[in-house]
């Protein structure tokens, strides 16, 4: 395969991290874009270490004008755009006192709208070569839930439902649009993670970073075309799990 330009947001750390260097290794061109520029900086550094291309750019997907200029940037030097991976989100936990409206639309607006406005300016670029693959990183939040997390769940729930809607409304592009939602993915280090973390699993194991890349990678192999709609769960079997309290 030819390399190809993928733009993933919020890939300074974390899943975002795992998945740019995972298509870094693949050989393709990279674009790692995040808020934070540090993050954003150490991740292409390490990459073109490994031998990768890799370019950092500081984007807000709050912000509409970022991922406008984001793409026009993309185009220009590279022609086209090939993969997007809709990563960039934030969850907060709980609420002691109630979510404020500010709190909720900075949720929404990175989760949901943000994704919503990178796939309508990446999608313009590969019309043009009537062809693309969008994966949105969901969560499994968007199906079960924890109290306090409204407006994580909210998002999460959206994007799926963005997802199934995206992929129709590009069909006769040729872009492909899938999720994919993630279970427990422990980005720390590994001896943080206790026995019974494991065990409660179908898997025995917490999940990876690398889970998530491999499926990204998955999801855009031009063989997988097939694959549009679609939204697969990947949480070491926890959301099939029936739990009863004695």
């Amino acid at each position: 395969m030819k390399k190809r330009v993928v733009i993933i947001t919020g890939a300074g750390q974390g899943i975002g991290e795992a998945v740019a260097k995972a298509y870094g290794r693949h050989g393709d061109c990279v674009i790692v874009a995040d808020l934070n520029e540090q993050a954003a900086n150490q991740t292409a550094e390490a990459m073109m270490n490994e031998g990768s291309e890799a370019h950092a750019v500081v984007c807000d997907v709050r912000k509409e004008e970022h991922i406008i200029e984001l793409v026009r940037q993309v185009e220009l030097q590279f022609e086209r755009i090939d993969v997007l991976v809709n990563n960039a989100g934030i969850a907060r936990a709980s609420y002691p006192n109630g979510i404020t409206l500010e709190q909720w639309d900075n949720i929404i607006n990175t989760n949901l709208r943000g994704a919503f406005l990178c796939t309508r300016e990446v999608a313009k670029v590969m019309k043009k070569h009537q062809k693309g693959s969008i994966v949105n990183i969901a969560s499994t939040r968007a199906f079960m839930s924890e109290p306090d997390s409204e407006a994580y769940a909210a998002s999460k729930g959206g994007l799926i439902a963005l997802t199934h809607a995206s992929a129709a409304s590009l069909q006769q592009d040729r872009i492909q649009v899938n999720s994919i939602s993630p279970g427990w993915i422990h980005t720390g280090d590994e001896m943080e993670l206790r026995a019974i973390d494991h065990d409660q699993h179908f898997s025995k194991r917490v999940g990876k970073p690398s889970d998530i890349a491999r499926a990204c990678l998955f999801l855009t192999n031009p063989d997988n075309d097939f694959i549009t709609a679609e939204n697969i769960t990947i949480d070491g079997g926890m959301t099939k799990k029936m739990i009863y309290e004695h």
